[in-house]
């Protein structure tokens, strides 16, 4: 530190010691030695290695400049469209003057290249580039006729036919480029000669690679492939298609031989302000081609009757204006507005038309499998990686548009500017979480749609797809609100908010919710464990106290089940305490049944055993019956008969009731048919055995009185 400021000083005092040293000579009074530092000082080499030395030193101790935001002040707005407009007046002057120099310089390599002018040589290359393309077609006739044939039902013939198509067109565009610009440059040419003509011919090759692209995505009808159409990327109407296409082209072509002859005048010597004037004057063209446009496109045919809410004129009428004002503000210089409104229109455009042609091309059924699902994992990321890149793109060219740093923080930033770079920031972390929660989403959603096929009841196939139903929901819902809050904490963290805090102060405010809403708690650790056990599963019937039916959904708290009756309940995880789950493995159905004293058991357990095979020998119910019915023995004397008890073994399902009842009416007839009586509660009056017709005479004389106490009345 010391040395460096030793060294300073001394780079201060060099210009007087210098001065000294060449204005007197040395005084025999003076020492040596300071007569040799003064010699010292004034060696040109002694003092350049100061000065190099004292450099870094300067720059270590100026202070840096502080971030000074430009304020907007409308004043310097009007004074720099002033100056830009007078700029523009003077350079109409001085451009009949800048044309001709610019023509003297042009002819003068015109004659060192033996008078060829570039406009031959244009023409001239062109026709050498027209050559090799047809040169190309004639080779590749086999390669048209195949994508002629190329089928398009599947995602992968599609992606296989675009894919081609596209390869065929970058080769030729290829031969014509390489017959044109390549076979030019194999010669030596005067450099502005060799500028035009490069130049030109590139815009030419900007203009034919246009035109392949627009024919690949939109496949306007009318071309030499009758079958295009079939091949179209952008699901459009064959007039929007042979409309746009065309425009397209066009606007394409101008815009590349605007920006070439830009270029070239400032090659030749022409003034910023006259190639500006250049420029816009062109730009019109480009103003007369997305009017033109706008207003001759067809309009789209809608099914309903319903008017729209901005007429069609109306619609047209704004977008004329609109590419008017455009044009106004870059006239003006307004670039920053300009390519702000460029962007907010041309986004959301952009998006919908990438959706509508990625859905397209892989929405439909695809080889996958053709279960009618238009939404797939591969349309999903390639739609949405589209969607997030241009997005993401647009905020990137805004914030270098508008200046703004999205990766630097500095304390001198205003807050707008910080609020505007949190913004852009949010904006990239939002998308970047719908992509991913998006896919996962239709992982998910696939995956439980691969469950809808049943399998065999009881079989681990079954069993493995009523865990995953059970499960993925509740996994999706998880992920939900893990991405929600991951992007709300990145979401603050870049708009300059801590979240270290946040998450501390979260942690407390949890704890409390926790001592208040203890139910609630209850209710998610309790399912968290019933699920850990395996308990039960979507589609299994189960009872636990009071509530019974088929379990049909779950939410992070309450369970979903549905009576056989028809009422839903809806129960927290921490009322349901045992699960009597009567959907796993097998169940046993069990009933009684009363025959009457006089019955034959042996007979009875021979015809219970064969209607229990032939029960099990009916088609709809073979796949669920484990044992046959069988009768399981005498199990109660009852006063008026002999209670059997009849059972047979099942698999889970929810015909178990069905195959009850027909059990209950088989036997009804086979005990018929063979003589087998259910017991009848009856009541039997009799007297004495020994004297019957004494009770029989007993009963016939009360029956008369009772009719005669009747007849009485009667009168």
């Amino acid at each position: 530190m010391q040395l460096q400021v030793a060294v300073l000083t001394l780079t201060l005092w060099l210009p007087a010691f210098s001065a000294l040293a060449q204005a007197s000579a040395p005084s025999p009074s003076q020492p040596e030695s300071v007569q040799q530092f003064i010699e010292l000082i004034a060696n040109p080499d002694v003092q350049k290695w100061l000065l190099d030395q004292a450099a870094p030193s300067q720059a270590a101790e100026r202070p840096a400049a502080p971030h000074i935001e430009p304020d907007i002040s409308f004043a310097g707005f009007t004074m720099r469209l002033r100056s830009h407009m007078a700029s523009l007046f003077d350079a109409s002057q001085s451009f009949p003057s800048q044309t001709m120099q610019a023509a003297d310089l042009l002819n003068q390599e015109i004659r060192e290249s033996r008078g060829i002018r570039p406009t031959f040589l244009v023409a001239a290359f062109l026709a050498v580039g027209l050559l090799a393309q047809w040169l190309f077609r004639r080779l590749t006739v086999g390669w048209r006729a195949w994508m002629a044939q190329a089928p398009f039902s599947t995602v992968h013939e599609r992606t296989l036919a675009v894919g081609t198509r596209l390869l065929w067109a970058a080769c030729y565009l290829a031969s014509f480029a390489i017959g044109s610009i390549g076979f030019f440059l194999l010669f030596a040419w005067p450099p502005l000669i060799r500028e035009i003509v490069v130049g030109y011919l590139l815009a030419i090759v900007v203009f034919r690679l246009a035109s392949a692209l627009v024919t690949v995505l939109l496949a306007p009808p009318g071309s030499t492939d009758p079958t295009l159409h079939i091949h179209r990327v952008i699901p459009v109407s064959d007039a929007a298609a042979a409309h746009w296409a065309k425009r397209a082209v066009y606007l394409i072509g101008w815009y590349a031989f605007g920006w070439v002859t830009i270029r070239l005048l400032g090659t030749m010597g022409f003034s910023i302000p006259a190639q500006q004037l250049v420029a816009y004057s062109l730009g019109l063209v480009l103003l007369a081609i997305g009017i033109e446009a706008v207003w001759r496109r067809p309009q789209a045919s809608t099914l309903t009757e319903q008017r729209p809410r901005i007429s069609w004129r109306a619609k047209n009428t704004l977008w004329t204006l609109y590419f008017v004002a455009i044009w106004i503000l870059w006239v003006v210089g307004a670039m920053k507005l300009f390519w702000l409104a460029v962007v907010i229109a041309a986004l959301p455009g952009s998006v919908i038309l990438a959706k509508a042609s990625v859905n397209n091309m892989l929405g439909a059924k695809d080889a996958y499998g053709d279960d009618g699902s238009t939404t797939t994992v591969l349309s999903v990321i390639v739609e949405r990686g589209i969607r997030a890149g241009l997005i993401i793109g647009s905020i990137v060219f805004l914030a270098d548009v508008l200046g703004v740093e999205l990766t630097e923080m500095t304390m001198q930033d205003s807050p707008t500017l910080r609020l505007v770079r949190g913004i852009l920031s949010a904006g990239i972390i939002v998308l970047a979480v719908d992509l991913i929660w998006n896919v996962t989403k239709v992982l998910i959603d696939r995956k439980l749609g691969q469950t809808q096929v049943m399998f065999e009841i009881g079989s681990e196939q079954e069993r493995r797809r009523a865990r995953i139903r059970t499960l993925l929901p509740i996994l999706k819902n998880v992920l939900m609100i893990l991405l929600v809050a991951i992007a709300v904490m990145m979401g603050l963290s870049s708009l300059g908010v801590e979240i270290g805090p946040l998450i501390a102060g979260a942690g407390v405010v949890g704890v409390a919710i926790g001592f208040g809403a203890q139910t609630v708690v209850k209710d998610v650790i309790s399912g968290m464990f019933y699920l850990l056990d395996d308990a039960f599963r979507v589609g299994e019937y189960i009872q636990s106290g009071s509530y019974k039916g088929t379990v049909e959904s779950f939410s992070l708290r309450s369970i979903k089940l549905r009576h056989h009756r028809g009422p839903i309940f809806i129960v927290p995880f921490s009322e349901l305490g045992a699960v009597q789950n009567m959907s796993r493995d097998w169940s046993v159905v069990k009933f009684m049944l009363t025959v009457s004293y006089d019955a034959d058991i042996a007979k009875v357990k021979s015809i219970t055993k064969t209607v229990g095979k032939t029960l099990k020998d009916d088609e709809e119910f073979l796949p669920f019956i484990i044992e046959n019915l069988k009768m399981k023995g005498v199990e109660e004397f009852t006063d008026y008969g002999i209670k059997l008890s009849f059972g047979m073994t099942l698999k889970p399902t929810q015909l178990q009731s069905a195959i009850r009842r027909r059990a209950y009416a088989m036997l009804r007839e086979a005990f018929k048919q063979n003589g087998i009586e259910f017991a009848q509660p009856t009541v039997q009056i009799g007297g004495d055995d020994k004297n019957p017709a004494a009770a029989a005479a007993q009963i016939q004389l009360q029956a008369q009185q009772r009719e005669a106490a009747i007849g009485a009345l009667a009168k």
